[in-house]
């Protein structure tokens, strides 16, 4: 039996390319979870890995959606290697019914779990660069901005309760939405200050 197992990270993403791919594929039973692939305690794989018999064959379209590191990688193959399951990754055109599958195996999930990692690595160091650099003030994806001149003056008493926020409003001459944003903001770059 043919039995495919997608996943997307979010319930917001949508499977319909994998669904559409395991169709062509002629797969009789789907298994699918909404939840990141960062471990193996996911609903629908532990369903999966229940299901499936000896003469099975597990379908995914790309490693990435069965594992995101090559330790849970070689862990779930190698449950379903002792039900006598196939394990089959389209992308990477896999198959662990051959000895050149089950090392192509090992290889992909180890660039795979590298790629994860530079990516998060990545992305420590942008924001470590970004809490460095305290004459900008952006955050992620929000424009640069720059605060009235006395906007902190003002916030101070605002905070200290000397002055109603609706009085400050008035007086710095902003929308509410605006003072109320860069208070947040006021109060983030402050924060990173501190923890730099």
């Amino acid at each position: 039996m043919k039995i495919a197992y997608i996943r997307c990270s979010t319930a917001e993403q949508n499977t319909i390319r994998q669904e559409l791919l395991m169709e062509d594929l002629g797969v009789e039973q789907i298994f699918i979870d909404k939840c990141s692939g960062k471990n193996a305690d996911r609903p629908q794989l532990k369903a999966m890995l229940e299901f499936v018999r000896k003469g099975d064959t597990v379908i995914v379209s790309e490693i990435s959606r069965f594992a995101r590191n090559t330790k849970d990688l070689l862990s779930l193959i190698e449950k379903l290697t002792e039900k006598e399951v196939a394990f089959v990754s389209k992308k990477e055109a896999i198959d662990t019914t051959t000895a050149t599958g089950k090392f192509m195996l090992t290889i992909f999930g180890a660039v795979s779990e590298l790629e994860r990692s530079y990516i998060l690595s990545r992305s420590k160091e942008g924001i470590e660069a970004m809490k460095k650099d305290k004459t900008r003030w952006e955050s992620y994806g929000r424009p640069k901005f720059k605060l009235p001149d006395n906007f902190i003056y003002i916030n101070n008493k605002v905070l200290s309760g000397e002055l109603r926020p609706a009085d400050a409003i008035k007086i710095l001459g902003m929308k509410k939405s605006t003072f109320y944003k860069y208070q947040k903001l006021l109060k983030e770059r402050n924060q990173i200050s501190a923890n730099t």
